[in-house]
């Protein structure tokens, strides 16, 4: 401001006027100045979430952290809603540009088709959610179906469940056969037994039994494999390995049994003879005969068990080979443990992430529906540029998830 002095009072009379001009700090409007700040907030949140993902991503063991296919993350579904979701953008855009030309009818058409695509995206997740939850991978407390191990503890766990299972459906079946009357194993009822009894059986007692860690392991794997295969680990040499062990087996087996046979006809030829002479001259004898009998007996007993185990396991496993996808997809109901290695830690971080970017998403989702009741005019184009801002930022986040979560 100047204040001319000179020449008397001139055309202001000697009086000077103050002329005064605002000049806002930020050329920006409140609400667009609070979205940013809120959008400022918003990026250290997720820049936090997603670099501890990072972190424990690539921290973890060469080779442990779960391939996409092993915890059932399709790239081409991922790639259509990330295709969606852009397509979105572009639809918010498109509404602010006929709301900023006055075109409301227009403005609402392109809000509502970004409603629309924003609900398919959230749909599309929810699919892939359900994928997981069928497949027992979810957070839980004390802890899903996830093991992150294959060994004993796991192998325990199945047999458990499996144990559950057997006595869940034999008292089923005594219910519905009633008083008096013989319960008929269901066919649910024999596969929980024969799992139990044939596969789970026969890879503790190796695991527990054999001098060769490498086997040990081998039989554990071939158990999480049977029941949930990741793609890569089958181990087929060794169950080629352990087939041919089995028959053998299977043949020393019947050999012994026999051999015990031809004793047990021997022990009671014997036996008659001794009977047909004097108590007091045979006494002693007899008595030997009839214990050595006895013993026989046990063995046979003993051989017919593992025999049972054997040709169980040579029947069973032939047919859970030809399973595409395992027990658990084969069979829904089972749902036995699974193993994946870190899917616990790699359950945890992937509902946690694309968890909280659903809800941005749905909370984006009720802003367009509250937007709709507007007239969406140039007078409301701020309602518009607005929301795109927040949506685009939502987009923004999903397309750093999507190559993290599905493509490494």
């Amino acid at each position: 401001m100047t204040h001319d002095t000179h020449g008397g009072h001139g055309d202001d009379h000697g009086h000077g006027h103050i002329k005064l001009a605002y000049q806002p700090g930020l050329p920006l409007a409140n609400g667009k100045l609070c979205l940013w700040l809120f959008l400022s907030t918003e990026i250290m949140f997720f820049a936090g979430l997603i670099g501890a993902y990072v972190v424990l991503r690539f921290g973890v063991p060469a080779g442990t952290w779960p391939h996409p296919h092993d915890v059932h993350l399709v790239e081409p579904i991922g790639a259509f809603n990330t295709f969606v979701l852009i397509c979105s953008s572009v639809t918010i855009v498109l509404g602010l540009e006929a709301a900023k030309l006055n075109q409301s009818s227009m403005a609402r058409l392109w809000l509502f088709a970004t409603f629309v695509l924003g609900s398919v995206f959230l749909g599309v997740k929810m699919y892939e959610y359900n994928s997981k939850f069928s497949h027992g991978i979810y957070p839980s407390t004390p802890r899903s179906l996830i093991y992150d191990k294959a060994d004993l503890n796991y192998a325990s766990a199945v047999r458990q469940r499996l144990n559950d299972l057997a006595t869940e459906l034999a008292k089923k079946a005594s219910a519905e056969a009633g008083e008096g009357q013989a319960a008929v194993p269901s066919e649910d009822q024999k596969r929980c037994e024969d799992l139990r009894d044939y596969l789970v059986f026969w890879a503790e007692q190796t695991a527990a039994r054999s001098e060769d860690p490498a086997r040990r392991q081998a039989a554990l794997n071939s158990l999480a494999w049977f029941i949930y295969p990741r793609e890569g680990h089958k181990p087929e040499k060794f169950l080629a390995a352990e087939t041919k062990r089995m028959e053998r087996e299977k043949t020393a087996i019947t050999a012994e049994l026999t051999a015990i046979s031809s004793e047990q006809k021997s022990l009671d030829a014997k036996k008659a003879e001794l009977e047909k002479r004097d108590a007091a001259e045979a006494g002693e004898e007899l008595g030997a005969t009839v214990k050595a009998r006895a013993r026989a007996d046990e063995k046979a007993l003993a051989a017919n068990e593992r025999l049972r185990r054997v040709e169980g396991w040579l029947g069973l496993v032939p047919e859970l080979d030809k399973l595409e996808h395992g027990i658990n997809d084969a069979y829904h109901s089972l749902r036995l443990p699974i193993h994946i290695p870190s899917g616990n830690m790699w359950a945890s971080t992937y509902f946690l992430l694309t968890g909280f970017h659903a809800i941005h998403v749905a909370v984006g989702l009720l802003m367009f529906v509250l937007m709709l009741r507007y007239r969406l005019d140039a007078s409301n184009a701020h309602l518009l540029e607005n929301g795109g801002l927040y949506w685009h930022f939502v987009d923004l986040v999903w397309i750093f998830l999507f190559p993290l979560l599905y493509l490494f």
